[in-house]
Parts: structure tokens; sequence; C-alpha cells
């Protein structure tokens, strides 16, 4: 019994993100969720209040997928600010290929016309670049002219608005190429001892092995 109700949550949740990822929340109801995910409406309402706890279920995925990742790269024998740069071609990937990260992000720019509270977007993000800075610095890797308070919101601002574009003009199917411009501009201003082009060959170079 346990087994099926899970198996039901899991099968709602991924129709929902589906639909909400390509119709927008607005244009998405129970009865196009049920019809995708091959359960009745009852099932649905059974597991979920409503499009709104769905929605933010979705949204909980979303964010969900986020500290196993940093955990992994965080792990990487590599200096702090390689560790950044894998990091964000894996966050770029995810939000190219991931339905529940798609889905929840087209969720949050939607989120003034759901009426449920979402969770926060940014703040954990700031604190893991803010994180990685610190330690290049404790490194003796980063700009003198850096600051990790200062120069993580704008990253994460930067790094952002390159997917909000990415996905305006070709679905984000050219993501990592734009994310590898963004670090050629980017990393001279961070790292000490500027070499960005060596740096970004050997992260491309390992991407077939990289964590995801």
């Amino acid at each position: 019994m346990h087994e099926r109700a899970a198996d039901t949550r899991r099968a709602v949740l991924q129709a929902a993100a589906h639909l909400f990822f390509e119709q927008g929340y607005a244009a998405t109801s129970i009865a196009d969720i049920s019809e995708l995910s091959a359960r009745t409406s009852g099932a649905i309402y059974f597991h979920y209040a409503g499009k709104e706890q769905l929605a933010r279920a979705v949204v909980e995925a979303h964010f969900a997928a986020w500290p196993a990742l940093i955990a992994r790269h965080e792990n990487v024998g590599a200096p702090a600010l390689e560790r950044l740069v894998r990091l964000s071609y894996a966050v770029a990937r995810a939000f190219r290929d991931d339905v529940f990260v798609r889905a929840g992000a087209r969720l949050w720019a939607e989120r003034r016309s759901i009426n449920v509270e979402m969770p926060p977007p940014f703040l954990d993000w700031i604190a893991t670049v803010e994180h990685l800075l610190d330690e290049a610095r404790a490194e003796g890797t980063l700009a003198a002219g850096a600051e990790p308070v200062r120069d993580a919101t704008t990253l994460v601002s930067a790094f952002f608005g390159l997917h909000t574009l990415s996905d305006a003009l070709d679905e984000r199917r050219l993501i990592e190429d734009r994310l590898t411009a963004f670090w050629h501009l980017m990393l001279p201003a961070l790292q000490g001892a500027p070499a960005p082009a060596a740096l970004l060959d050997r992260v491309r170079e390992d991407t077939a092995s990289l964590p995801r």
C-alpha cells in the first residue's frame, strides 16, 4: 500500500512538473495532470490538496536537487575557483536537462499568480559562492581586489541572468558555450594569477566525468 502510494505521488509530481514547465501554471489543470500521470483526480487530491500544493511540491523538488550536487562538487580535489566553475556547469546542465529544475524555475517566475508561499530561491547559492570565494582567498588564489561578500551576489545575479537569456534565446541549448564566455569575462577579475583559458580547458575536458 505504501509503495503504491509512493508510486502515485512520483507519477503525479513528474506529470505536474512536465506540464508546469511546458504550459505554465495557469494553463495546467488537475485534469491535465490526471491524464498525463494516468491517475484519477481523486488520487491526486488524496495526496495534494490542490494545484497550488502541487506547484509548491515541484518547487521544493527543484530546491532539493541542489544540496547533494553542491556537496559532490565541494568534495572534488581541486582549487576553490575551479570547483566553483565546475559547479556552475553542473547547475547549467540541470537547468537544461532536469524537468523538476526547469519546472521549478518557471513556477518561481510565475509565483505571483500562485496562491502559496514559495521557498526563497537564491540565498543558499549566494552563501555557497561566498564560501568558495573565501576558500580561494585562504588558498591565496583569489585576486586582491575581489571581495567574497560583494562578489558572490554579483556572480549569482549574472549567472541566473545568463540562464534567463539563454532560455529565451534557444531554450538553453547553448548554455554551456555561453557559460564558457561568462567565465572568460569573470575569471580575470577573480583569479590572483589570471589564467581563465587553462582553468576552463581543464573543466571542459573533464565534463564527461564531472558529478551530475
